[in-house]
């Protein structure tokens, strides 16, 4: 009896994923553990093993399509059933019929590996027989949904077009339009206490009708990578959300410059010590004396949530877009194994082999351009979180020590909070507290 191997459950919050390769092709013979195909989700790629081996006999989803959790994406016969019958032959290609996954209907159950059975007849379904079939359209689009769909967002009086379709080419499912509304629900209520799911609050902010750039000149279009639309969307909400303050602050970084290269000199590329693996132990260090840093605020319930963990996210740009790992328990760690850990999450993250786990729990933020250049800039704070800090590019400054100037190496850093949670004051505080570990690491330890 065939197995079905199906979307597992990845992570919290994940619903859904993108097939971005399919690493087999029907009748080919697989060992277990064998990767069959990749899925992007949630800004990581995952990639997907057999369960055992044997001989693939069906393939139901193609590059580009949208796979649900749950959701079948291939037939798999086991290496011990085609042991025990081998006359029949392989399945080819031409003997399989291949459905895209939006004509599939949902699948709940979260295991790994089930036996196939045979499916009910096919049921009419009343309400789409009641409503009007014609496409609905708004200017040259074409809303992507059955008229069962359309009908449950017009009961609902939900804009179709503002409903982000997990289905292949963007379909729009009855759960998606539930989803919706659940959503718009949690955050026009202050979110309650359930975490809505990845890509929050989709499609509340709709773009407003784009006039036809062509007439113009040549145009092309390429569609955005799932990593590009998570940010898109985490931007769009926190930028709506929350009120934001940013403050810059100047600090010198010679000495600490100098002690980074001497430390360097003759240690292993594994080993580095990076500007940004101290920053992550200084701000561990100042999330500890300050914890409404490392807060999140419940409007709901009235309430602001210390968290008694220290968890660092470290921006990272790779060619698909920006990512942001997590190093856990940044405050109990020593510099060296701080670097030695964020050394080895880059460069996982950058072949985009980082696990959605290893992106996850995060309590404040780094993002550091300075390898990039920038004298300063104005980070947004990635909720649920209520602080961010930007790190810029040092430059030699004169510095007036108190009878003469001297050249020092000076960088700008911005910090983005949350103002509903944290004062001018307290941001000021934070800010200097971090600059005079720095500039004289000392105070870790008087201050800690």
């Amino acid at each position: 009896m065939s197995l079905e191997i199906i979307v597992p459950e990845i992570s919290d919050g994940v619903t859904a994923g993108t097939v971005i390769s399919i690493e087999v092709a029907v009748g080919d013979q697989v060992e277990e553990d064998q990767t069959l195909l990749e899925l992007e989700t949630d800004k990581a790629v995952v990639a997907i093993p057999s369960p055992a081996a044997g001989v693939i006999t069906t393939i139901k989803a193609a590059e580009g399509d949208s796979a649900a959790v749950g959701s079948v994406i291939m037939l798999l016969e086991p290496a011990a059933e085609l042991s025990e019958n081998p006359s029949p032959s392989a399945a080819t290609e031409a003997d399989v019929e291949v459905k895209p996954l939006a004509e599939r209907p949902g699948e709940d159950s979260p295991a790994v590996l089930r036996e196939t059975a045979p499916l009910p007849p096919a049921i009419a379904d009343p309400v789409a027989e009641s409503v009007d079939l014609t496409s609905v359209r708004r200017d040259n689009l074409v809303a992507p949904a059955a008229p069962s769909v359309r009908r449950i967002a017009r009961d609902l009086g939900v804009d179709i077009y503002q409903v982000q379709g997990s289905g292949a080419g963007g379909r729009i499912s009855k759960e998606d339009v539930r989803l919706f509304v659940r959503d718009t629900m949690q955050r026009l209520t202050g979110g309650g206490h359930e975490v809505a799911a990845a890509a929050e609050f989709q499609g509340l902010h709709a773009q407003r009708p784009l006039p036809d750039f062509s007439q113009w000149g040549e145009i092309s279009r390429e569609p955005l990578s799932r990593i590009r639309e998570l940010t898109a969307d985490s931007m769009n909400y926190a930028w709506s959300t929350i009120p934001m303050v940013t403050q810059y602050e100047k600090v010198r970084v010679t000495e600490l410059e100098e002690f980074r290269q001497n430390y360097n000199y003759g240690t292993g590329s594994d080993r580095k010590l990076t500007l940004t693996a101290i920053l992550v132990k200084v701000c561990a260090a100042a999330l500890s004396a300050f914890p409404q840093f490392n807060s999140s605020l419940d409007l709901a319930s009235k309430e602001l949530i210390l968290k008694q963990y220290v968890h660092v996210g470290v921006a990272v740009d790779t060619p698909g877009g920006l990512l942001v790992p997590v190093i856990r328990d940044a405050d109990q760690k020593g510099v060296e194994s701080l670097a030695v850990e964020l050394n080895q999450l880059a460069v996982k993250t950058r072949e985009r082999k980082i696990t959605p786990q290893e992106m996850e729990g995060g309590t404040f933020t780094i993002s550091n351009l300075g390898g990039i250049g920038g004298t300063s800039f104005t980070p947004i704070v990635y909720a649920p979180q209520v602080a961010i800090l930007g790190v810029s590019r040092a430059a030699t400054e004169p510095f007036w020590n108190g009878h003469e100037f001297t050249p020092q190496q000076v960088m700008t850093l911005s910090l983005t909070y949350d103002h509903r949670v944290i004062d001018g004051a307290d941001g000021a505080r934070f800010l200097r507290w971090i600059c005079e570990a720095i500039e004289n690491p000392i105070n870790l330890v008087m201050k800690g």
